[in-house]
């Protein structure tokens, strides 16, 4: 019978080695200012597609007035865009110039 020190059953242990997974970049969706889309319709656009309440609508809304944009929320790409494509349509449709674009966070 064979020692323990001379048997050898194929079994080897492997350190498993963990990939590293990056989490996935996020998209801030942005209102950028202009002169003319009225406010209102600014606040309208930000409750109806960002779900938020007036107040909070109205924050962002003047953050586009008076620094040039406001951050609206930041999604996964997929996400993002489909709420810039959705804000940019609905703003053409009302004959506003009102832009929206994404940006990586």
């Amino acid at each position: 019978m064979p020692h323990s020190q001379d048997f050898d059953d194929g079994n080897l242990l492997l350190d498993t080695a963990k990939p590293k997974v990056k989490p996935p970049k996020r998209y801030q969706v942005v209102l950028l200012n202009d002169d003319y889309t009225p406010m209102d319709f600014v606040v309208e656009v930000l409750m109806h597609f960002f779900g938020m309440d007036e107040a909070k609508a109205n924050t962002v809304m003047l953050a586009v007035h008076h620094q040039g944009k406001g951050v609206c929320g930041v999604y996964s790409r997929e996400v993002a865009e489909m709420k810039v494509y959705q804000v940019n349509r609905y703003s053409r449709e009302h004959k506003y110039p009102l832009m929206c674009q994404l940006e990586v966070v």
